[in-house]
């Protein structure tokens, strides 16, 4: 008996979704932003940039959905990993791709299963985690 369940991918129309509902929680909260979502072999899917964004914002959300989706698990959560003595300290330099550990990038489930990331770039990165992770719970 075969106990593994197909699980369905992350779609062009669920990054939509994810880019406009983030976009919609930047504007109320007045930031700019650039919000980037990865497909689970890290394949972009959808990307805006806001064009009052700063332009580093672009890369900046990215990356920050690169590096959520590389350690399934959210930014803000991995900025202590990194600090020297911290559990991923050496591991920036040891990928092809730099990873960026500040908060705004967050792994996207369905089922229990990593099918993409999100990233947020262009606010405070307590602000960028909150607009990726709204942007989330308007997927389900």
């Amino acid at each position: 008996m075969n106990t593994n369940t197909a699980v369905a991918p992350l779609t062009t129309q669920d990054a939509d979704l994810l880019v406009a509902t983030a976009h919609r929680a930047a504007e109320a909260a007045g930031v700019t932003v650039s919000v980037t979502v990865l497909d689970a072999g890290g394949h972009l899917l959808a990307f805006r940039r806001d064009d009052r964004a700063v332009l580093i914002a672009g890369e900046t959300s990215t990356r920050k959905a690169y590096t959520a989706l590389q350690l399934n698990a959210p930014t803000a959560d991995l900025v202590e990993a990194v600090q020297p003595g911290g559990l991923f300290h050496t591991l920036p330099t040891a990928l092809d791709r730099p990873l960026l550990f500040i908060a705004g990038g967050v792994p996207i489930h369905r089922d229990g299963r990593l099918i993409g990331a999100i990233g947020v770039g262009g606010g405070a990165p307590e602000q960028d985690h909150q607009f990726a992770t709204a942007a989330i719970e308007g997927l389900v």
